[in-house]
């Protein structure tokens, strides 16, 4: 009995080893998964924490620091709460911040790193959060010498963001908005997002037919089921801008 008990509890141990030898690669690949075709918060929920036990079982970290990062945005940007929203970008930071001291001259934590700072300093308030621009605006010109195609032209979208929403005495510029806005429209021209904020700006400009041209090409884009949240908020973005007066006159 003490035999059999023994030889079985070795074929545990060494299938817990076989599958030790291929579990990062399998956790990251599940999450890549789930990541591709996210629809919820659960999923993202899950992925997540997929992230997580491979960042605890990897070697070489680097891969799962930011996607870890990546996923800290995406579960805070889709989170009520103002508390959770701020302590889960910050983690989002924390950990693209370990991830640039692993990789200095790939993009990916970078741009985490970059829009983690941007969200918590919404979250926060921009006048309380203007020390986080110049970092910001770092981080978005590193992804753009790295890689200006990373996410659909991200860098120049944050970027348009950031000169938008920051006031002119803090280096904000409407004219540098539109410019980073319609280089990101040109490098990613389906992404509903760029879309949202270069009819913001355009609007800012009193450029009313073209913001209206912006919102009207979002809210006839076809739904992805890999993005069902974000082309929804973009919708109801949308949708809430042509409320807005300028358009009535």
């Amino acid at each position: 009995m003490k035999l059999k008990i023994s030889f079985f509890a070795l074929i545990i141990f060494c299938f817990a080893l076989s599958a030790f030898g291929q579990t990062v690669d399998d956790l990251i690949k599940q999450a890549d998964g789930l990541y591709a075709d996210m629809q919820d918060m659960d999923t993202a929920k899950e992925a997540l924490a997929l992230y997580r036990k491979a960042l605890l079982e990897a070697d070489n970290k680097y891969e799962a620091y930011w996607k870890v990062a990546r996923m800290l945005y995406y579960v805070g940007a889709h989170t009520e709460d103002k508390k959770t929203k701020k302590n889960t970008f910050s983690q989002g930071v924390y950990h693209a911040e370990k991830a640039v001291a692993l990789e200095a001259e790939k993009p990916d934590a970078y741009y985490w790193r970059g829009v983690n700072n941007g969200k918590y300093g919404e979250t926060r308030g921009v006048l309380k959060s203007l020390s986080l621009v110049k970092p910001i605006k770092a981080d978005m010109n590193k992804v753009i010498e790295l890689d200006r195609n990373y996410e659909d032209g991200g860098a120049d979208r944050v970027l348009g963001r950031v000169f938008f929403k920051v006031p002119g005495f803090a280096g904000g510029s409407k004219d540098k908005s539109l410019e980073h806005l319609q280089k990101s429209k040109e490098l990613g021209p389906d992404d509903a997002l760029t879309r949202v904020y270069l009819a913001e700006t355009l609007l800012g400009m009193k450029n009313v037919d073209e913001a209206k041209a912006e919102l009207d090409y979002v809210l006839a884009l076809d739904d992805d089921p890999r993005w069902v949240m974000d082309i929804a908020n973009s919708k109801a973005e949308a949708t809430a801008l042509l409320k807005d007066k300028k358009f009535k006159k």
